[in-house]
C-alpha cells in the first residue's frame, strides 16, 4: 500500500510537471497550412486511449509511405496531442504519419501498451485504402519509453520465439522497413519504480520482458539511433548498438549537443529547434533510403 502511494505521487508529479513543460513548448502553435489532419479516430474500444490521428500533406497524391509515432513519457505520461506538431513536421517531408494514444501505466499493466501498438498496425492495414497508406513502406519512430515500446514491438514482429509469448494477432501484410529509436531505454539495469509500476505481481510477464537487447535477431528492422549530450538516458544507446552490431542489423547512430552546449532528453520533439530539425530530417532521409519502389 505504501509503495502504491509512492508510485501515485511520482506519477502525479510527472503528469503535472511534464505536461506543463510540453504545453509551454507548444504554446501558440497551430496546424501548418499545408497539412490535412484526421483526428480522434477510434482504433479500439476505449474512446479515451485507443484513438489516433493521421497527418499528411494536402497536396499529396496517391498512396504515401507511413511513419507511426510511438510517444514517450516513462510509460505513465503522454498523449498524441503532445506529439502532434513534431508528427506534422514529419508529414511535411512526404509521409502519412499515424500518431496514437495508448493505455498508460500504472492504471494499465503490461502488455496493454504493446497490445494497443499492435492494434494500431492492424488498423493501418485495414484502412490503407481509405487513408492512402502504402503498406509496403511502413516505418516508425519512438522516443524514451516509446523507443522501448517500439523496439519491443519490432522484436515481436521479427523474433519467432518472442512471438509465442503474445497472444494477439499480428498484421499479416505489414513489415517495418526501418525504425528510429530516440533517447530510448533499452535495458532494465538501474530499473526504477516507473518500470515496476508496469507489472502486476500475478502476471506471467516480468520486468525482463521489456529488456530489448537480448530480443534482437538478424531480422530486426534497420535502425537509426539518436541521443545527445545532456540526455539522462544517453548511455543506453551503447548496449543496443552492440546488440544490433552482433546481429548484423544495419544501423546508424547520431549524437547531438556538446559539452559546451548540451541538449536534453527528447529534444527532437521541439521541432522549432535547429538541432531537432537536423535530427528529424536525417531520420527521414534514412527511412527514404529503404523505400520499396513499385
Amino acid at each position: 500500500m505504501f509503495k502504491q502511494k509512492i508510485i501515485q505521487n511520482i506519477v502525479s508529479k510527472i503528469r503535472h510537471d511534464w505536461g506543463a513543460a510540453d504545453a509551454k513548448r507548444d504554446s501558440g502553435k497551430k496546424t501548418p497550412e499545408d497539412i490535412l489532419r484526421f483526428d480522434n479516430i477510434l482504433y479500439g474500444e476505449d474512446k479515451t486511449w485507443q484513438i489516433l490521428d493521421v497527418y499528411k500533406l494536402k497536396s499529396a497524391e496517391g498512396k504515401l509511405p507511413v511513419i507511426v509515432n510511438v510517444h514517450g513519457g516513462g510509460w505513465v505520461y503522454g498523449t498524441k496531442e503532445v506529439y502532434q506538431f513534431y508528427c506534422m513536421s514529419l508529414a511535411q517531408m512526404g509521409f502519412a504519419v499515424v500518431n496514437y494514444n495508448y493505455r498508460l501505466a500504472p492504471e494499465n499493466k503490461f502488455p496493454s501498451s504493446v497490445e494497443d501498438t499492435n492494434s494500431v498496425f492492424n488498423w493501418i492495414e485495414k484502412n490503407q485504402n481509405e487513408y492512402g497508406f502504402d503498406c509496403n513502406n511502413v516505418f516508425a519512430v519512438g522516443d524514451s519509453a516509446g523507443a522501448n515500446l517500439l523496439a519491443l514491438y519490432a522484436a515481436i514482429l521479427t523474433n519467432a520465439e518472442l512471438k509465442k509469448k503474445y497472444d494477439f494477432n499480428l498484421p499479416s501484410k505489414i513489415n517495418l522497413k526501418a525504425v528510429a529509436l530516440n533517447c530510448g531505454k533499452y535495458t532494465v539495469r538501474n530499473f526504477d519504480i516507473l518500470i515496476k509500476s508496469l507489472f502486476d505481481k500475478k502476471s506471467k510477464y516480468k520486468i525482463s520482458d521489456i529488456e530489448i537487447t537480448s530480443k534482437i535477431t538478424p531480422d530486426f528492422p534497420p535502425s537509426i539511433l539518436m541521443t545527445c549530450k545532456g540526455d539522462f538516458l544517453c548511455k543506453e544507446i551503447y548496449p543496443i548498438m552492440k546488440a544490433l552490431e552482433k546481429q548484423s542489423v544495419p544501423f546508424q547512430c547520431n549524437f547531438y549537443g556538446t559539452k559546451e552546449k548540451p541538449l536534453w532528453h527528447v529534444f527532437h520533439v521541439d521541432c522549432d529547434m535547429k538541432e531537432a530539425q537536423e535530427s528529424n530530417k536525417t531520420q527521414v532521409e534514412f527511412f527514404k533510403s529503404f523505400l520499396q519502389k513499385d
